[in-house]
């Protein structure tokens, strides 16, 4: 019943994906209104979507969802801010985290920054994943393994920083969301008392 009439061609749905119709600040805001009405302590909150932004600084593009859980659990923070702060690796912010991770861990790692980076995947590469899971995990180690560890080690300190910076943003902002929406509530209750007691 809700289904469009004509469905978008491949191009339109990229496009649609990268630039949304209403905008980069209305998707931002839907997150930002969706994670302040969670039912959770502005702690919870924080650190779920904390550990979702943290998460969006690694390499590990398509477990993002899974690793933000696990963390925020471990942080005794909400699993659903964790996937709404995932939001924070989108395809404009990720070439940004990218460079950044990958420059930053070379330069940790002591690795050369001049160097080319060169890919040659075998044919096949991706269906070694369902044939032979050993097989793949060696060839992508070491097809993938001087790209991906150097964006891992530049991942954790940037991440992490902003991870932390995110906490205390968020959990000020929802603590006073959480504030203001209380005194409304309870000023709704003494309204409608006072209008029983006429």
């Amino acid at each position: 019943m809700f289904a469009r009439r004509e469905k978008p061609g491949l191009l339109r749905r990229v496009r649609l994906f990268l630039f949304p119709p209403g905008g980069l600040h209305r998707a931002w805001a839907y997150i930002w209104h969706r994670t302040k009405r969670i039912s959770a302590s502005p702690h919870a909150i924080a650190a779920g979507f904390a550990a979702g932004a943290f998460v969006s600084f690694t390499p590990f593009i398509g477990f993002h969802f899974i690793l933000a859980g696990i963390l925020a659990w471990f942080l005794r923070g909400s699993i659903l801010a964790s996937a709404l702060g995932t939001g924070v690796g989108n395809p404009l912010t990720f070439p940004f985290i990218w460079w950044a991770t990958y420059n930053l861990g070379s330069l940790l790692l002591g690795y050369d920054l001049k160097s080319e980076i060169h890919i040659n995947l075998p044919h096949g590469f991706w269906l070694l994943a369902i044939t032979h899971p050993g097989q793949f995990a060696h060839v992508f180690w070491e097809v993938l393994g001087p790209i991906i560890l150097p964006m891992l080690v530049g991942a954790l300190p940037i991440g992490g920083a902003f991870g932390i910076a995110v906490y205390f943003l968020v959990r000020t902002a929802v603590r006073r969301y959480q504030q203001r929406r209380s005194a409304r509530l309870a000023e709704r209750r003494r309204q409608l008392r006072r209008q029983a007691a006429e």
